[in-house]
């Protein structure tokens, strides 16, 4: 956190973890392993939706009051796509966290190994969306919070207030909204009703279009014969090297990472497809509906 204008006003540092996930729009048995978990490799990558309400949230803030925002996307290299885009539409600083003993990590040993990186940054304010749309368990969020010892707000769908060290916001509760208080630091789960996320922003675009992670830099390099270690040097000179952390540089406990640290087993995975026995159009007028309503009313399916 930082002071500004003589202590008159507080800049709020947040950390927002965003995701790449496969479109599961597309998913079908196909693109499942035989272990239960899905062939990412088969499906196109997207930002996980309720990811960018809550980077939209994080910019907000900074618009509002200063500080700065870094995003943290823990996966396979090619995640540094949506670390990009991140930069593209506003956010000061991207880490990715990469290791290959992380693969196969369930909710508990993610929000484990996120906890580590978010306890290298100075934050205020940690925020990521309610649920990622590939496992839809809305489970990262709240067990991050319990790791980092933070007060949570979950489902946020409206940031009321921000004053000094405390905020207020309201969230959604399925039938109705709660106003929570809580003291920073704080964590926040966003809803996609909460924002409207902003579109890249063109002179960001060309800055950052050549940001890379040393891992796209040495990949890229293996291909072309280029060195990696001279590019990598020429990027952090230019501020568009993207930081990379792995599970040695975090002093992660490995037990809790990975396979070994995930008690969640997928039993089996059923592709179900749903299929109408028939179907009836209705007439899109008065008569048409009140013919529909009847009908439902004498079969019983709504009284």
């Amino acid at each position: 956190m930082t002071v500004l204008h003589g202590g008159q006003k507080l800049a709020y540092n947040c950390v927002v973890l965003i995701k790449q996930v496969p479109d599961t729009k597309r998913i079908t048995g196909e693109a499942m392993n035989d272990d239960g978990t899905v062939n990412r490799g088969a499906l196109p990558a997207v930002f996980n939706p309720e990811d960018l309400n809550a980077l939209e949230l994080a910019l907000e803030i900074k618009d509002k009051f200063g500080g700065k925002v870094t995003a943290i996307a823990m996966g396979l290299p090619a995640a540094g796509a949506v670390l990009r885009e991140a930069l593209y539409r506003g956010a000061d600083d991207a880490i990715l966290v990469t290791d290959r003993r992380c693969a196969a990590s369930d909710t508990l040993a993610t929000s484990y190994i996120l906890s580590c990186a978010v306890k290298k940054l100075d934050y205020d304010i940690v925020l990521c969306g309610r649920q990622a749309i590939d496992g839809d368990t809305a489970q990262v969020g709240p067990q991050l919070a319990e790791k980092l010892g933070i007060p949570q707000i979950t489902y946020v769908e409206e940031l009321i207030s921000l004053e000094k060290r405390t905020i207020v916001a309201r969230r959604n509760v399925g039938n109705g909204w709660q106003e929570v208080k809580a003291k920073l630091p704080v964590l926040l789960t966003v809803i996609d009703e909460a924002n409207e996320p902003r579109v890249p922003v063109a002179n960001r675009l060309m800055k950052y279009k050549n940001a890379r992670t040393p891992v796209e830099v040495e990949t890229q390099a293996k291909q072309t014969g280029e060195d990696a270690k001279a590019k990598i040097n020429q990027l952090q000179d230019k501020g568009l090297l993207i930081k990379q952390w792995d599970l040695d540089f975090l002093g992660a406990d490995l037990q809790w990472c990975g396979r070994d640290g995930s008690p969640t087993k997928v039993h089996r995975i059923q592709s179900v497809v749903l299929t109408a026995r028939d179907s009836k159009t209705v007439e899109p007028t008065e008569q048409g509906i009140s013919d529909m309503i009847h009908e439902l009313i004498t079969e019983k399916t709504i009284s």
